[in-house]
Parts: C-alpha cells; sequence; structure tokens
C-alpha cells in the first residue's frame, strides 16, 4: 500500500478478477473492491448492513438496468454497487453501504485516504 497526497494504492487492477470480490484493510475500515466486465473498479464497505457481518466481499455481481448490483451473500439485499442505496430490502427497513470514490493510476486501484475517516 503506497500513499500519495490523499490518495491511497490499494492494489493493482490485475490482482482483481472481473465479477469477483476482494477485501482491503485499513485501519479498521474494511473495503469489499470490484473489478466489472467493463473494467470499471468499485469500492463499498464491506460491511452488510443488515448481518453485521464483514462479508460483502463475498456478494455476487449483477445489474438491474443500467445499475452495476452486489447482492449480499447472507440475506441476499441488493445495493447499486455506484451509490450503495439497497434497491431490494427483502421486507426489512432501507440500509445502504458506504461507497468509496475510485480512481485507476498507471494500473492500480486508488482510494481517497480522507474518505476513510
Amino acid at each position: 500500500m503506497t500513499t500519495t497526497g490523499s490518495r491511497v494504492r490499494v492494489c493493482a487492477v490485475s490482482d482483481l478478477e472481473i465479477e469477483r470480490g476482494r477485501a482491503a484493510l485499513f485501519g479498521t475500515v474494511q473495503v469489499a473492491l470490484f473489478l466489472l466486465a467493463d473494467a470499471s473498479v468499485h469500492a463499498v464497505s464491506n460491511l452488510d448492513p443488515y448481518s453485521g457481518a464483514h462479508v460483502m466481499s463475498r456478494g455476487i455481481v449483477g445489474s438491474r438496468g443500467e445499475a452495476a448490483t452486489l447482492a449480499s451473500p447472507m440475506h441476499k439485499q441488493v445495493f447499486d454497487l455506484r451509490t450503495g442505496e439497497c434497491l431490494e430490502t427483502q421486507g426489512r427497513e432501507p440500509a445502504s453501504l458506504r461507497v468509496w470514490s475510485v480512481t485507476v493510476v498507471d494500473g492500480h486501484v486508488e482510494l481517497d485516504i480522507e474518505e476513510m475517516r
């Protein structure tokens, strides 16, 4: 992990597999990273807001219309990977995933460390 200004280099894009999650730990913050087929990379909280378990990196990637989605591996709530909004609550109260902006620089995934706080 390399820090440049307020950005932290997390991994190489080549370390990620298409539509397979990877978890990264920053102090006490767990981030789930996803590389999609269109080469975009998304970063959301690894904490499932419904179960309280750090499992979102094991979720199922899909889509709803134009939105890339992530289904929780625990209770199958579906979240928009762009916004973190829960699109399908499975009958529970609305909750959302924290989302971080991702930048790819020279083939490496970078996140804004200020957003980690």
